[in-house]
């Protein structure tokens, strides 16, 4: 079976190199010469655990192969995988012209019956936006060739997203074509031999459960950080609250870490545009916009409890602050609660010494430049800083050598953006700890 990825992002390329690694050949197509390029050396574009590996290791097979060249890709593939950006626009709908871009192209380009999927995370009619642009491409060559339009959305975790693909907790895919739905379900069998967890709906559906999803995740974290400062004011102890809430089945313990706010490429983003979606349809999503506002808030608290502590006036002052990346085991900068911690210090007149494992380059390049002076490892970022920020929670951080911090520091206190120091502990150290939702 052979299908055609286009993009190779963090979607494509680890549903690509997902794909290849139980039998399929795959091709991943994307538009960056570099980029292609350097995949076919090894060099991969994003950092996920897992991920360099198993693209070498099917690239050298055979399985997995990389081109600038869509046209070429799509001949003789069962299925065309759309998996481009859908950036946010200015009024916070998605940006679809990417992925029209792609399926204009495929008109203009298949030369036999094709599905074409879309994995990106796209708005309900997406699918029929794609089904029309692919007719006119046909049309123009007068041709009627069949095809057909699916949803396939992905329920990937940055950070675990190769096992999620290969031990997914459910496949869904929107699909109004019987022989389309058999072609999926070929290609989707090898992941399906411990149990059926394919769900088959119509398309709108599929798009929207990507969104739902999504927002219903953002919904507990801003939920729990809303809750989390009403228990600094009244005394509580959000940490307590949380495992008291989280034991409870129907609400379980994940996404309801207090914290500084979410970030990423998904949560922010899709938020925005399912709440355009909505006030296009002249309904207002008022549960999810202030989801929205709470997560917005909540990025200023911790430079909030920097300056609740030391004054308004930062000038001549240096933090350092660890972790970068919007949360461990990614390099993905995209709306990191970081840049807005970081600015707000700056205005103040602070300057901020910066380590992260893996997303200094990824910040250097695209998103804080030269705001920060980024350091070698963690204790050099602390060398002459007044305080600490833990802003990203990679295990690296998690038990560290009080001792030596304590040296390298100005003052022992720490602004913990993430809730995984003991704060009992600490104080018999000498640290004055700043977490989020207990005093």
């Amino acid at each position: 079976m052979k299908i055609a990825v286009v993009g190779t992002g963090y979607v494509g390329l680890v549903s690509g190199a997902c794909f290849a690694d139980v039998g399929i050949d795959v091709t991943c197509v994307d538009i960056d010469q570099k980029k292609i390029d350097n995949l076919k050396k090894g060099i991969m574009p994003i950092y996920e655990p897992g991920l360099e590996e198993i693209v070498v290791r099917n690239h050298k097979s055979g399985r997995l192969h990389f081109s600038t060249d869509l046209g070429e890709a799509i001949q003789g593939a069962s299925v065309a995988f759309i998996a481009v950006g859908t950036p946010p626009g200015e009024d916070g709908s998605a940006d679809l012209q990417y992925v029209l871009a792609v399926a204009d192209e495929i008109g203009a380009k298949m030369s036999d019956y094709i599905v074409v999927a879309t994995k990106s995370t796209v708005p309900v009619t997406t699918g029929e936006k794609v089904r029309a642009t692919i007719k006119k491409a046909l049309e123009k060559r007068n041709s009627d060739l069949p095809f057909a339009v699916a949803s396939n959305p992905e329920f990937l975790k940055e950070g675990a997203a190769v096992d999620d693909f290969l031990k997914p907790d459910r496949i869904v895919i929107g699909v109004d074509d019987e022989r389309a739905e058999e072609i999926m379900k070929r290609l989707y069998k090898p992941f399906q031999l411990s149990g059926d967890r394919i769900i088959y709906m119509d398309i709108p559906s599929a798009e929207m459960t990507k969104y739902a999803a999504n927002s219903m995740l953002a919904t507990k974290i801003s939920f729990m950080n809303d809750i989390a400062n009403l228990c600094e004011l009244v005394g509580a102890d959000a940490n307590m609250v949380r495992k008291g809430i989280g034991s409870d089945p129907r609400i379980g313990n994940k996404f309801i870490y207090p914290g500084v706010g979410y970030g990423g490429s998904c949560f922010p983003k899709d938020v925005k545009a399912i709440i355009r979606t909505a006030r296009e349809y002249g309904y207002n999503l008022r549960v999810l916009q202030s989801v929205e506002d709470v997560n917005d808030d909540q990025k200023h608290v911790l430079a909030n409890k920097v300056k609740a502590h030391f004054g308004e006036d930062l000038s001549g002052m240096t933090f350092a602050m660890w972790g970068l990346s919007f949360k461990p085991n990614t390099d993905d900068m995209r709306e990191a609660p970081a840049g807005v911690i970081i600015d707000e210090l700056r205005e103040a007149g602070a300057k901020v010494k910066a380590y992260d494992p893996v997303a200094m380059e990824e910040a250097k390049e695209h998103y804080l430049f030269d705001k920060v002076t980024y350091c070698k490892d963690a204790y050099d970022a602390l060398v002459d800083a007044d305080a600490l920020l833990l802003v990203t929670e990679w295990s690296e951080f998690r038990i560290p050598s009080w001792e030596a911090m304590g040296k390298l520091l100005k003052n022992k206190v720490i602004f913990d953006g993430r809730n995984i120091y003991d704060k009992k502990y600490l104080k018999t150290l000498g640290y004055q700890v700043y977490s989020i939702g207990s005093k």
